[in-house]
């Protein structure tokens, strides 16, 4: 007669050979190319022992191409749910040691399972990416498991935050999940995203490229724009995560966690020094950020993809706010397509989950040219237009030196409004800049004068002194106060106080129509 005991030992066995996945010749396999196991990584993520592992036993039930003598334990992927930092998350994990992490029927249910657990109860959902993509010998029935995480991606969007880590291989429809996830980090090196492949580009095209050139870490960063965050490591990726998690409600009916702080004076005296009177001289805007958030705490996103804009999370008196920031150290900090996209998904991430949403504003306008008036700067520029003016969480905008033509309305003015706008006294609030709006105004002065060059600086300087300055917009209310840099983190806190409990609704529809 069997005992009881006799099937317990069982279920550890059985439990033994899923947590072993492929076997160890295919960790060691993994491991020589530099990567962690799923579970490994699960461990590192996570807070230590509050893994709970869900459908352990699942395997695949497909018959064709010799799957049925090939057993999957756990059908190539680990879900369950944890803690990071004492805050439940879900998540998944491919395993790559198990028909390579490739998905299929029963390995999407377990994700789109974990999936719907995350959403009932209000939790972020992380993904661990590392497969050859869709198990062809299931043929269809793997695409339509793509599908049904695709539709979860997009209706828990703005429901729960969303984060996808590449850590190996995601090509094909594998790569429209990331995709359409809120936060998306990569490994250097190890971890490559595209459509199609180098050999079959190679066949179609001609092009010849490697996988690291064409979908790797550095280019999706960099270049297009698909992936938020990179490491040299998984180590230094997961932490990444960790840290990025803690910035985060649990959902979008909470509110980020906010951290206790010391009590210290708000006053900062080395703001003045940080900003260049002379409008057109770089600066770092990072700088001022540093200043004016708690220390330590700006946690920046998308640092290497179109530099002329600056954001991220930071806390200010521990409470988490979202930074929309020009950056005059690239293109003068004006706007061109890239910034506009950066800028407008940040927004409405921010907006999302009532992160509260600061600008620190240094614009000379939308960036000239062909290229980018063909490339659509009409539609992406207005997208910052429409993220700003849908955002009802609390909207503060500090106005740091230049404020020109229609970017200064799209970034955060009154006029699509901004809750409040601040500006240091030597803002240029104007149309365009006082050398272009001169040499338009006066030109006939300027040309007929006896000294020309003369004429126009004095008119440069007439123009700079009657509409180029904070004055004017603040005699239209368009400005609600001109302030003492050296104050700029004593006005966001009070401002921040006040706005605490703002409510504000939208006129009742399905949805918008953002230009995308």
């Amino acid at each position: 007669m069997v005992d009881i005991y006799e099937k317990i030992n069982e279920l550890y066995d059985r439990r033994r050979e899923v947590e072993l996945g492929g076997g160890d010749e295919k960790i060691d396999k993994q491991h020589e190319k530099g990567k962690l196991t799923a579970r490994e990584r699960i461990d590192l993520l996570l807070d230590k022992g509050t893994f709970v592992e869900l459908n352990p036993f699942i395997e695949h039930r497909s018959t064709d191409f010799g799957l049925a003598d090939k057993k999957g334990p756990g059908d190539g992927v680990v879900t369950g749910y944890g803690k990071i930092n004492g805050r439940a998350v879900y998540l998944f994990s491919q395993d790559f040691t198990v028909f390579g992490g490739a998905l299929g029927e029963m390995h999407a249910k377990k994700i789109a399972n974990v999936m719907d657990l995350a959403a009932k109860n209000g939790a972020p959902f992380i993904g661990l990416n590392d497969s050859g993509g869709a198990r062809i010998q299931e043929g269809v029935v793997s695409l339509d498991g793509y599908g049904h995480i695709f539709y979860r991606n997009a209706i828990y969007s703005g429901v729960i935050p969303q984060i996808s880590v590449i850590m190996g291989p995601c090509a094909g429809g594998a790569v429209y999940s990331p995709a359409i996830t809120d936060f998306v980090f990569m490994v250097e090196k190890t971890s490559q995203m595209f459509i199609t492949g180098p050999k079959v580009i190679e066949t179609v095209t001609g092009e010849k490229i490697s996988s690291e050139d064409l979908g790797g870490a550095s280019v999706h960063n960099s270049i297009s724009g698909n992936a938020h965050f990179s490491g040299e490591t998984e180590e230094e990726v997961l932490k990444q995560v960790r840290d990025l998690v803690t910035y985060l409600p649990q959902n979008n009916e909470e509110k980020s966690p906010i951290l206790p702080v010391k009590e210290d004076d708000d006053y900062r005296p080395n703001l003045t020094d940080i900003i260049p009177f002379d409008a057109v001289r770089p600066y770092d805007v990072r700088k001022v950020i540093e200043q004016v958030v708690d220390e330590k705490s700006f946690m920046e996103i998308h640092k290497d993809f179109a530099k002329n804009i600056v954001v991220g999370f930071a806390r200010i008196k521990g409470e988490v706010v979202g930074l929309v920031c020009n950056q005059p150290k690239y293109m003068a900090g004006g706007l061109d397509i890239d910034s506009s996209d950066k800028a407008s998904r940040f927004i409405r991430f921010c907006d999302s989950f009532n992160i509260p949403l600061i600008t620190f504003e240094d614009v000379t306008g939308f960036f000239p040219g062909v290229k980018q008036e063909h490339g659509g700067i009409i539609r992406h520029g207005a997208k910052i237009l429409y993220a700003y003016s849908e955002a009802t969480v609390p909207k503060l905008t500090v106005i740091l030196r230049k404020a020109y033509g229609g970017a200064y309305v799209a970034l955060n003015s009154k006029s699509i409004g901004a809750d409040l706008v601040f500006a240091w006294p030597n803002a240029e609030i104007a149309v365009m800049g006082p050398q272009g709006a001169a040499n338009i105004i006066f030109a006939r002065e300027i040309s007929e004068s006896d000294d020309p060059e003369k004429t126009r600086a004095m008119k440069i300087e007439e123009y700079r002194e009657k509409f180029a300055n904070p004055y004017v917009a603040a005699s239209q209310g368009m400005v609600d106060d001109v302030i003492d840099p050296r104050e700029t983190r004593v006005k966001i806190v009070q401002a921040l106080e006040m706005l605490r409990n703002k409510k504000e609704t939208r006129p009742n529809k399905k949805h918008g129509n953002i230009p995308l």
